[in-house]
């Protein structure tokens, strides 16, 4: 078998940015939190710094996963009650597939948006294992909550699981590494019995935050033994206490996995703006891990979005992902047609015109956060998984 890492014969950068400008044309409702129009924002933050064209760069748009990869990971009578949701109205049963209460609500098209979804997924990660693509970043995917027969989270189809399970299928190795505020559960449980999925979840302590699972105790089963690495942090910890928890699990853990691509969850609900979680990130944290993730692989790397629930912050933090994994440096004064355009829906990050969030200074205390990662950190080292 030809590996990824045997394809690759030249120094050539392909970048491959997955959008579809369907995305903007669905909405979970009015007041639910999870605004598929951050995506349209997104793009024209890019767009407006010359990301979506130059040598090197391609922008695809997505079709529909296929049945055949969904059956993957998910259960064949949860895919039909899925599509049978897709008309907007609610039928007798729709709750046992965890559809049609707040978090998941049934819209008209919530089948072909899941579905548009996994499938750019599907091709960001196919472009990078059959080297087409160095790197490539699907915005509109990220979707780790959602389990084999019921959605959850916002979410309706694990696009990346369903991309990976076609992967590891092929015989590759993966790490994918979730940096969302909350833990990746759908993913693990995926994998949590597979030695070819290393998942590695950097998130806020389940203790505090939905869905109640990533304890530094779930470290797979069977063969998946030391495959699932959970490194939950204390509500409130900064960026010091991220990019510690990084650079002491992440880099050694890449070498000895030796991984034939990664895939980087780049949820940016851990932002100190976003009102559904409690971390206090800036946009420094994002910088440090893209920057390292870029740093030790080189090539090899798809990224998706995830969580973020604050519309400016978002745009911003995947631009800035986006500017790294092209080997771009931006200008930090936000362009005027972006301003703009936030403008028109209401995202104005309360006022900021800079692509960076300002330097946050000294942070608060952070002994609790210091002390609760220093714990996790021994009983990772203990139980042998770093």
């Amino acid at each position: 078998m030809n590996t990824i890492k045997e394809k690759r014969t030249d120094n050539i950068m392909e970048s491959l940015l997955v959008y579809s400008p369907l995305y903007r044309t669905f909405s979970y409702g009015p007041n639910h939190p999870l605004r598929p129009t951050r995506l349209h924002l997104t793009h024209v933050l890019m767009g407006a710094y010359g990301l979506l064209e130059g040598s090197g760069i391609r922008v695809l748009q997505p079709k529909g996963a296929g049945e055949e990869d969904l059956e993957r990971v998910h259960s064949r009578a949860y895919i039909e009650a899925l599509m049978r949701a897709n008309t907007g109205e609610s039928f007798p049963s729709a709750f046992n597939w965890g559809l049609g209460f707040g978090d998941n609500p049934i819209f008209p098209g919530v089948w072909d948006w899941s579905r548009i979804v996994a499938g750019g997924s599907l091709l960001a990660l196919e472009e990078v294992a059959e080297g087409r693509a160095n790197v490539a970043f699907h915005t509109g995917g990220g979707f780790h909550h959602a389990h084999r027969s019921r959605a959850a989270g916002f979410c309706y189809l694990n696009d990346l699981a369903v991309a990976m399970a076609r992967q590891t299928e092929e015989g590759h190795r993966i790490l994918y590494l979730d940096i969302d505020a909350h833990h990746g559960d759908g993913v693990q449980e995926t994998f949590y019995r597979s030695d070819r999925v290393l998942t590695v979840s950097i998130h806020e302590s389940p203790v505090y935050l939905f869905p109640g699972t990533g304890y530094v105790d779930e470290q797979g089963e069977g063969e998946g033994q030391g495959f699932s690495v959970n490194v939950p942090l204390t509500r409130g910890a900064s960026d010091p206490v991220f990019i510690r928890a990084f650079e002491e699990v992440v880099p050694s853990l890449a070498k000895s996995f030796d991984p034939d691509f990664v895939v980087l969850q780049l949820g940016v609900d851990t932002m100190k703006s976003d009102p559904l979680a409690h971390q206090r990130y800036t946009t420094e944290s994002i910088i440090h891990v893209v920057a390292r993730i870029k740093e030790i692989f080189g090539a090899r790397i798809m990224a998706a979005g995830g969580g973020g629930y604050e519309m400016d912050t978002v745009a911003r933090c995947w631009t800035l992902a986006w500017g790294i994994l092209t080997g771009r440096d931006l200008p930090d004064e936000l362009p005027l047609t972006y301003v703009e355009e936030r403008a028109r829906y209401g995202a104005t990050g309360s006022g900021r015109l800079t692509l960076r969030d300002p330097a946050p200074g000294i942070p608060q205390d952070q002994t609790l956060a210091e002390k609760h990662l220093d714990e996790t950190l021994k009983f990772l080292r203990h139980s042998g998984v770093i």
